[in-house]
C-alpha cells in the first residue's frame, strides 16, 4: 500500500477525510487486489492490540465501503462511532501507528509493567442528587427512585414536564464524581449530559414566561436545548462564574473545569451568544470560544466538533493532543492520578479514539507498544509513566 492511500485510510478512520480523499478510496477499493491489501492492513494493525476480540474484517470493510459510497453531505461526524462500535480499541492502534510511522516503528521494549495493586476501573453512570431541602440521594445503575417532580432508573433522571407558577424557584444540584457520568432531562425537555467531575444547578421547574436558566457550577456538560418556540419564546441560559451562554434552541458543549484556566464553549448546531466581561460574542456551528477569565480574553476557533463531544457517546477522540492533556481527561473518567516520572512524555502528541469501556491497562499497553512510554507502574489509583 502506498503512503498516499495509507494516509487517506487513516484520515478516514479519524473522520478527517475530505471529499477528494473519499473519492480516491472508493476508486481504490474497486480493485480486488486492493481489497486484499485492505484486509491484510486491517488484520495487521488490529492484531497489534491483543486485548481486542471479535473484530470482523469483512464487516469492517463493508462498513467502510458503505460510508464511502454515501453522499458526502450525508457523512455526519456524529455517525463516525458506528465504524468503531465493535472495535474501538483497534482504532487507537491504527491511529497511533499512523502518527508514529515517521519513527519507523522501532522494536517495542519488552518491559513487564509493575502493578503493585490496582483499583482502577472504567467510569459508570453515577451521581449525587441534592434536593431542595438539602437531602442527598446517590444515583447509580440498578438503583431507582421517584419524587413528586422526578424519577430515575439509576442511569438518568427525568423531571416531570410542567411550569412553575410561583415566583419562588426551587433548585436541585446534580454532582458527578470522578469516574462518573449522567444524563438528565429537565422539566422543559432540555437534555443535559454531564461528564466526570461536574456539577449542575437547575430549577425543578421553570417559571412560565421567564428565561430558563441553569448553572454549570464546574465541569463539562453537553446541552440539547428545547426550542424557545415551545416555551412562549423563553430563552435558555447556561451560566457559570465567568460567562453565560444564551441560546434559543440548539446543541452545544461547555467545559469549565476547576483545574483548567480556559472555559470552552463549542456550538454543534443552531446559534448561541457567549456573554463575558460585559461583551457578547456569537458562535456559529463548529466554532469554539476559548475564554480566559483571568485576562478577560476570548478567542474563537473552528474545531472538529466530534472530538469535542464524543465523550457523551462513549468515546474519547483525540487529535494531536499532548499525552499530558490526554491523561488529564482519562484521570477524570478512571478516577485516578497520573505521574510523569519522565517529563519529556508530557508533550508527546498523537491522535486516536478510545472506547470509554476499555480497561486502563489495555490503553497503557497500546501506548507502550509504540515506544511512547518505556514502562509504567500502577499503585492503587496512581499510574506512574516512565
Amino acid at each position: 500500500m502506498n503512503k498516499s492511500i495509507e494516509n487517506k485510510l487513516v484520515k478516514y478512520l479519524m473522520d478527517a477525510a475530505n471529499i477528494d480523499d473519499l473519492e480516491v478510496l472508493a476508486k481504490w477499493l474497486k480493485d480486488d487486489q486492493n481489497k486484499q491489501i485492505f484486509d491484510n492492513y486491517i488484520r495487521t494493525n488490529y492484531a497489534m492490540d491483543i486485548n481486542t476480540n471479535g473484530f470482523d474484517t469483512e464487516n469492517a470493510k463493508k462498513e467502510y465501503l458503505r460510508k464511502i459510497r454515501q453522499d458526502k453531505k450525508q457523512i455526519q461526524k456524529l455517525e463516525f462511532y458506528k465504524v468503531f462500535k465493535y472495535a474501538a480499541a483497534a482504532v487507537i492502534v491504527f491511529g497511533l501507528g499512523y502518527f508514529f510511522q515517521q519513527d519507523s516503528f522501532n522494536t517495542p521494549i519488552e518491559e513487564t509493567p509493575i502493578i503493585v495493586s490496582t483499583t482502577i476501573e472504567p467510569g459508570t453512570d453515577k451521581a449525587t442528587l441534592t434536593l431542595e431541602d438539602g437531602s442527598q440521594l446517590v444515583l447509580e445503575k440498578g438503583e431507582s427512585f421517584q419524587t413528586q417532580s422526578a424519577n430515575s432508573n439509576g442511569e438518568e433522571i427525568i423531571y416531570d414536564a410542567g411550569k412553575q407558577n410561583s415566583s419562588e424557584v426551587v433548585y436541585n444540584y446534580l454532582t458527578i464524581p470522578r469516574g462518573g457520568q449522567f444524563h438528565v432531562v429537565l422539566s422543559d425537555g432540555t437534555e443535559v449530559w454531564l461528564n466526570s467531575e461536574s456539577q449542575l444547578k437547575y430549577p425543578v421547574a421553570f417559571i412560565e414566561g421567564e428565561t430558563r436558566q441553569v448553572e454549570l457550577v464546574y465541569g463539562e456538560a453537553y446541552f440539547d436545548v428545547s426550542p424557545s418556540t415551545e416555551h412562549n419564546g423563553a430563552k435558555f441560559k447556561v451560566v457559570n462564574q465567568a460567562q453565560e451562554v444564551e441560546v434559543l434552541g440548539t446543541e452545544f458543549n461547555v467545559k469549565a473545569y476547576k483545574d483548567e484556566v480556559y472555559i470552552y464553549t463549542t456550538l454543534v448546531e443552531g446559534k448561541v451568544a457567549v456573554n463575558f466581561d460585559s461583551k457578547t460574542q456569537d458562535l456559529l456551528p463548529s466554532e469554539q470560544s476559548n475564554y480566559n477569565p483571568i485576562t478577560k480574553d476570548l478567542v474563537i476557533t473552528e474545531v472538529d466538533v466530534y472530538n469535542e463531544i464524543s465523550w457523551k457517546d462513549g468515546v474519547f477522540s483525540f487529535e494531536r493532543k499532548p499525552l499530558k492533556e490526554i491523561m488529564k481527561v482519562l484521570s477524570r473518567w478512571y478516577d485516578m492520578e497520573v505521574v510523569f516520572e519522565n517529563k519529556s512524555l508530557e508533550d508527546v502528541r498523537f491522535f486516536g479514539v478510545l472506547g470509554k469501556d476499555q480497561k486502563i491497562e489495555e490503553i497503557l499497553e497500546t501506548i507502550k507498544k509504540f515506544n511512547i512510554i518505556e514502562e509504567y507502574e500502577i499503585k492503587a489509583k496512581t499510574i506512574i509513566l516512565k
